[in-house]
């Protein structure tokens, strides 16, 4: 696998804030992608934190958005 297929985990959060953040990171060229590894789902239940992730080569880029959206929320 090449390091720019490798996704890492950018961001966990409530289902506003990743989609918020999701599109903040796609208006600057990051494709970002949503996870729900909880398990919740799948029984009926509501996830209490999604996770965002992104390209690994994308990392760099995508660090100052993250942490702005960070301290803001």
């Amino acid at each position: 696998m090449k390091e720019k297929d490798v996704l890492i985990k950018a961001y966990s959060g409530t289902e506003g804030l990743v989609h918020i953040l999701k599109d903040k990171l796609e208006q600057n060229g990051i494709t970002a992608t949503i996870r729900n590894n909880s398990g919740d789902s799948f029984l009926g239940g509501t996830p209490i934190a999604l996770d965002l992730y992104i390209r690994q080569n994308d990392f760099q880029k995508a660090e100052s958005i993250i942490r702005e959206f960070v301290k803001k929320n």
